[in-house]
């Protein structure tokens, strides 16, 4: 293809989406003659956005979404045939499919039969489709509006440690997919532990030596949005370890005028006391002070026992 035929193609393709972008324009005027910039919400902002981009013959106009509206026109105190508020006559369905007309693919082909749709959410209930910037589109902002429901997921984002959402370097959408998913929780993929490894590739495997809690579910240890427990632990090492691992490693502990044989860590399944010898303290600190692989091992020896 020569360059003159490029510029002829070009100049070609301008010009039919020139008068589409009018022809669009002209069928908003309908609307925005009435709903123009002193209108008490932001209308017109929509054209700064996607769904504005006229030249686009995809883009929509004011009647794709709320409809043709001739009882709206001929009486402006009648609400036009679809909108989109909290309070708007219209069902969640028909406001939803009203968006899904055009948004069904990817992302939001689960929709159908998702928690969010069972809850009766529409997409305006998260979406701000004339604002500039869609809040829930941005990882800076996204959290807020998940919050308006989620409100224990705000609390835990807010304690010691915890993945960095509320510095903005993630969205719940990184792990979330809120239109709907194959997985549990609305997770982006099949299992918990899929969805980790997409960040935490390290853990992965496989490994010589598996812990097994670990392989399960990595919400077993770690509480998923926030801990008061470096490094999200669901508790302190070694109270987390001992939920399975009652005895460990000292010959004898003393309890009361019972001898307890191979249980330095644990009496009763509690905290040794302080008074024991400086080897059994020293045991009981921290399970980690030895057994640093602990989600797994490739070495053949002491790989065993989760040891370097």
């Amino acid at each position: 293809m020569n360059k003159f035929l490029k510029i002829l193609l070009a100049l070609s393709a301008f010009v039919l989406g020139f008068g589409a972008s009018t022809a669009a324009l002209a069928d908003d005027k309908v609307c925005t003659t009435c709903h123009d910039a002193s209108w008490d919400k932001p209308i017109l902002s929509i054209y700064q956005t996607k769904h504005g981009v006229k030249a686009d013959p995809r883009t929509p106009g004011c009647q794709s979404c709320h409809g043709v509206s001739d009882g709206h026109l001929k009486n402006p105190g009648t609400a036009p045939d679809m909108t989109f508020a909290k309070k708007s006559k219209n069902t969640s369905e028909a406001k939803n499919d009203a968006c899904l007309s055009c948004h069904k693919a990817g992302k939001r082909a689960h929709w159908d039969g998702s928690q969010h749709q069972g809850q009766g959410l529409a997409c305006a209930s998260c979406h701000t489709v004339h604002a500039v910037k869609d809040r829930v589109l941005s990882k800076a902002t996204q959290p807020e509006v998940c919050y308006t429901c989620h409100k224990t997921q705000r609390a835990e984002f807010n304690k010691i440690s915890h993945m960095p959402v509320p510095e903005g370097k993630m969205g719940c959408s990184d792990c979330h997919n809120p239109h709907g998913s194959t997985g549990p929780k609305l997770l982006v993929k099949n299992t918990v532990n899929e969805t980790c490894f997409t960040c935490h590739a390290d853990r992965r495997g496989p490994f010589l030596w598996e812990h097994a809690p670990v392989s399960d579910d990595c919400t077993n240890c770690h509480s998923q949005h926030g801990s008061n427990n470096a490094p999200l632990l669901k508790s302190k090492v070694p109270w987390l370890c001992q939920n399975c691992h009652t005895g460990d490693h000292a010959s004898s502990l003393k309890s009361g005028s019972t001898m307890l044989s191979g249980n330095a860590t644990t009496v009763n399944g509690k905290q040794a006391p302080g008074s024991v010898s400086a080897q059994v303290q020293t045991v009981g600190r921290s399970c980690l002070n030895c057994h640093v692989m602990i989600h797994g091992s490739n070495n053949p020896g002491p790989g065993a026992k989760f040891q370097r």
